[in-house]
């Protein structure tokens, strides 16, 4: 398929730049993806669409304050510092973006907060904008996660053109979240509140975790029209083999399997046995999954609404077919839908 099967109108009226009132009282589109047939909810009636056994996949990724403002050495300019992965902890490296980065050279010393709370010195160039920094700290481990923590912002996407707040450090965050690492949250999962987690328990739903870190490849565009050249930067995922059973004893029994997410879908299917169950992994993945595809593991899907010709709506046509979720997406336009990271979510089933 080409890019420009996946463009369509996307007002810019219509993407979220703050999150629902109520994490479960968001819209919710159900799309039956065998007949293309629509129905409008509130995320909280997901509870009408399962069952006892039925599995619901979660990634429980954890992001961290990864944007970060720090002074130049000597000219005291301000640089934005946007951590994208831990490479060496005892080293204390770091890959990161820098902007702008025409001022930003090897040798440089970048000053963070309050008396210098913490130093970085660039140690090289990886990309245009990409540096390998390490941070000159001498205290504990936990001293400078704590650090971080005071200096870092939450990472909000840059389409939302305002400072993170108080309310994003709680929003931007699912309420699973446990294994730090993710520069962007697993939006699907910011729908569910603790109350609707527990309703779905009472009603026999089952759990499955896996943790795949989500990077800022999610917001990379498309730059080319043939769509099997482009290439997906890689994002760690883990699956315990406790997690693994329970998805495939499910799968034994037929039940309903929910992918929360395009990022718990893409660590599954980068975890497809031979025998086309779930293996445990701890691994990098650089899975690209547009259609036509044929999926392994999940036969239900929950995820946001996304932007025109991005690699995630290519994964959900993929899933409950071209057709049928391009014209979901002329509705959602015409139903003034909420899009992206803050938005409204879709069922596939």
């Amino acid at each position: 398929m080409k890019l420009s099967q996946f463009s369509f109108h996307l007002p810019e009226s219509l993407v979220a730049h703050k999150p629902s009132e109520t994490r479960d009282e968001a819209r919710l589109m159900v799309l039956h993806k065998d007949s293309g047939k629509i129905e409008h909810k509130i995320f909280k009636d997901v509870l009408d669409y399962f069952d006892d056994k039925d599995v619901m996949i979660l990634n429980n990724t954890k992001v961290f304050p990864a944007r970060m403002y720090g002074n130049k050495e000597k000219t005291g300019a301000q640089i934005e510092v946007f951590l994208l992965r831990e490479l060496n902890r005892e080293m204390r490296l770091w890959d990161v973006l820098v902007d702008p980065a025409r001022k930003i050279r090897v040798g440089n010393k970048l000053y963070f907060g309050d008396n210098d709370l913490l130093i970085a010195e660039v140690v090289d160039n990886t990309t245009s904008r990409g540096r390998t920094i390490r941070f000159l700290f001498d205290g504990t481990d936990e001293e400078f996660r704590e650090a971080i923590e005071i200096l870092g912002e939450t990472p909000l996407p840059k389409y939302i053109k305002r400072k993170a707040t108080a309310e994003d450090k709680e929003r931007y965050q699912t309420v699973f979240a446990k294994n730090e690492g993710a520069v962007a949250a697993p939006t699907a999962g910011l729908h569910f509140s603790r109350e609707l987690l527990k309703r779905l328990e009472l009603k026999g739903v089952d759990f499955a975790e896996v943790t795949l870190h989500v990077g800022l490849g999610t917001f990379r565009p498309v730059e080319v029209e043939d769509l099997t050249k482009h290439k997906m930067d890689s994002e760690h995922f883990i699956i315990e083999q406790k997690d693994a059973d329970i998805v495939n004893h499910a799968l034994e029994q037929k039940r309903r399997i929910c992918a929360v997410g395009t990022t718990s879908m893409r660590a599954i299917e980068s975890a497809v046995s031979a025998s086309r169950t779930l293996k445990a992994a701890n691994e990098w993945t650089s899975k690209f999954i547009f259609p036509p595809y044929d999926f392994s593991i999940a036969n239900t899907m929950i995820t946001n609404f996304h932007t025109p010709e991005s690699t995630l709506l290519m994964m959900v046509a993929a899933f409950g077919g071209y057709e049928h979720v391009m014209n979901a997406y002329e509705v959602a336009v015409k139903e003034k839908y909420h899009f992206y990271s803050y938005g409204d979510a879709m069922l596939i089933i």
